[in-house]
């Protein structure tokens, strides 16, 4: 009878602090056909660049349900998210065991290579927030100050693959993405409480 733990070398990497309370990864969530479809169909999509309290971002988004205010608070727009996305929220929600219905905002990123996100933790009124890595892996860290020190751990997000940061994950750690080495697309949708 082969044992149902994976091994260590199985993982995507070893996290020197292990993952937060909250923290789930999945690889696989879609195939790779769903990833080129989903993919080709951003092409259509009102991307612009990321900005945030007049600092530009080297990425570019496509935001729908939920959009920063000028003094950076998210604000509901009642612009429902695309059916190109139902799919992939389907997926989703199944994976995070969420309601479909509570998922409120998503947000498309295009990253071009030497794009990443510094250190931040997303606000209120994010409660969830899950994303899919599409076309190449990066590497998504998570740290949290204890006293004098910070607690780390990263995993590599494989394409398809999806992660959901809730409870402590969320609102207690932080989390970046340093420099990505090639083009690369998330997914990222966020339960809001009503």
């Amino acid at each position: 009878m082969m044992d149902a733990q994976p091994s260590l070398f199985d993982l995507p990497i070893a996290p020197k602090t292990p993952l937060p309370e909250g923290f789930r990864y999945q690889a696989g969530l879609i195939s790779a056909e769903e990833e080129r479809d989903l993919v080709a169909s951003f092409q259509d999509l009102p991307f612009k660049p990321y900005e945030h309290l007049g600092y530009f971002g080297n990425r570019r988004i496509a935001g729908f349900g939920w959009r920063q205010d000028d003094a950076g608070r998210m604000v509901e727009t009642g612009e429902p998210i695309p059916d190109l996305l139902a799919p992939l929220l389907t997926k989703v929600a199944a994976f995070t065991g969420l309601a479909q219905d509570t998922f409120r905002h998503a947000l498309v990123t295009e990253y071009s290579p030497g794009a990443g996100i510094g250190w931040h933790r997303d606000r209120p009124p994010a409660v969830a927030i899950a994303g899919v890595s599409l076309v190449s892996p990066c590497h998504f860290r998570l740290r949290r100050k204890s006293g004098d020190r910070w607690e780390r751990a990263t995993i590599v997000a494989e394409p398809r693959s999806a992660y959901l940061m809730s409870g402590p994950a969320r609102s207690d750690w932080q989390h970046s993405i340093p420099a990505v080495e090639a083009m690369r697309y998330s997914v990222t949708f966020r339960t809001v409480r009503r």
